[in-house]
Order: structure tokens, then sequence, then C-alpha cells
């Protein structure tokens, strides 16, 4: 029997709290051993790059990944989230932070003068707090003490030697592509860099494949994974004063985590269609 849910539906079940926790246990499971995660295989079809994102979990328990990271390598003193990028990853991401951790300001740039004016407007409203458009890139990484980049950029918009002491980064818009990256190999290289999955990173992430190409650092550099730090079995952050930074591509693992959470959920509550494939 096959459960369909439509958008109302998964909008309707999910609170961004429960999927923190879902996506961060999965996490804590792979680097126990409890789950596995293979790297995707991909296949190229002219301008078209299609991804298989495969995982299994023993407990079977999104984007959240990015809230359990910032809580797990960000300084507890961080006030100011900053984002590159106006669109509606902007948005999740600013309201599945600001769940995480207490922002005093949020600080913006988006390539559309307009959409910056209206996703601030937004968020001022709530968030309750500050949120201001900044000229560029560079203004906002210098403000930021969390930083977000959420574009599909081909080409660097961040270069690490706009990063202060003690900002933590997450890299997360580019697609899952190895010539695609937002953050420049000086970023990379100056930062403690956490992954969600090595094999998946060095596959498959622009901001890990260019930078080891351009002989700046070696595939250690990405050895660290999340569920590494989450489970205590390695430091993440471990100064002040250092940079840290997210590289996230997105993993099969954490949609896996999610879709158990609305299965659950859905059932509970008797929500979705339920369809036999095989009558």
């Amino acid at each position: 029997m096959t459960l369909i849910l439509n958008r109302s539906d998964v909008l309707a079940l999910l609170r961004v709290e429960d999927v923190i926790a879902a996506v961060e246990q999965a996490h804590i499971d792979l680097a126990h051993g409890r789950a596995a995660l293979p790297a995707p295989a991909s296949a190229i079809l002219g301008d078209a790059t299609f991804v298989a994102m495969t995982a299994v979990s023993e407990p079977a328990g999104l984007a959240a990944a990015t809230a359990v990271a910032t809580r797990a390598l960000a300084r507890p003193d961080a006030r100011v989230l900053g984002l590159i990028g106006a669109g509606p990853l902007a948005e999740a991401h600013a309201h599945a932070l600001s769940a995480v951790h207490p922002f005093d300001a949020v600080v913006l740039w988006g390539r559309t003068p307009a959409r910056s004016a209206e996703l601030a407007a937004r968020l001022q409203k709530d968030l309750g707090c500050e949120v201001r458009v900044l000229a560029g890139p560079r203004e906002v990484t210098l403000a930021s003490d969390v930083l977000c980049t959420l574009t599909p950029s081909k080409d660097p918009l961040v270069k690490g030697d706009w990063f202060l002491p003690g900002l933590h980064v997450n890299a997360v818009g580019a697609p899952p592509r190895p010539d695609h990256r937002e953050i420049d190999t000086a970023g990379v290289a100056r930062a403690r860099v956490v992954v969600d999955s090595y094999a998946t990173t060095m596959h498959e992430s622009g901001e890990a494949v260019l930078a080891v190409a351009e002989g700046a650092v070696t595939g250690e550099h990405f050895r660290l994974e999340l569920g590494e730090v989450l489970a205590g079995l390695e430091a993440g952050r471990q100064t002040p004063q250092q940079i840290t930074l997210f590289n996230s591509v997105g993993v099969g693992l954490q949609d896996l985590a999610t879709a158990r959470l609305l299965i659950d959920q859905a059932v509970r509550r008797g929500l979705g269609t339920r369809v036999d494939l095989a009558a």
C-alpha cells in the first residue's frame, strides 16, 4: 500500500522542530554505523543532471540539516544572521535557524532588489527582529556571525578574504555539481569544514572538488562529518575565533528521516491517500 501526501498534508504534518530533531538523529545514526549513505550515482543528459539519492537506516527514524549544523558549530554569542540569496530557500533558512538560535538581526542580499526588499519585510514581521538589505555579498559577509549562501551560482559569490574570526558559514545553495560553488577556494581553505557526507561531498561538491584541484587543500580537509560532531566523536568548533563551514550538498538520509516522520504523523492523524499499486 502506497501513501500519497499532497502539499497541504505535508504542511499540516510537519513542524520545523520535529524535522530538525529527526535529521539530527539521522546524522548521529550515520556516525554510529546504524545508517548507510553511499555516494549518489548521477546521469547527465544534455544540460540536465539526474541524481539518485539512496539511503537505508536501521532505526528508520532536508533542509533542517543547516539548522542542526548551525546549532552545533556557531558561536553561542552569534547574533547576526546573513543570507546571500532572497528566494524561498533563504526564507526557509531564516525561519529554521531562528528556531535553534537567538538572532538579534538579519542582513541579506539578493540579485533582485525588489525581491530582497519584500523578503526583508516578511522576515521582520515573522521573526520580530531587525532585517536589513545590504549592498552586496561582501557587505553581508562582513556583517554576519552566521552566513548562509543560498544561490544556484556556478561561480563563487563569497570570498574567504571577507571572513572575520568566529564566523560560521553554511554553504547550501549551489547545485550538486563538481563545477558549481558559492565559496571560493580561499574561504574553504581558511575554515574548519564539516560535511553531511564525505563520499557525497567529494563526488559532487564544487567547493571541495575545485579546492582540491587547485591544490589549496587535500581531501582530508573534508573528512569531518556532521554526524561525528553531533555524536560527540569529534570536535566541531574548537575556539571562538575559528571559522567554521558546513558544506551541505543534501543527502538521501535527510529525506529518509523526514519521510519517516511524515508517514508516522500521517498514519496517526489519518491523512493522505492510500493507493494499492498492486491492484
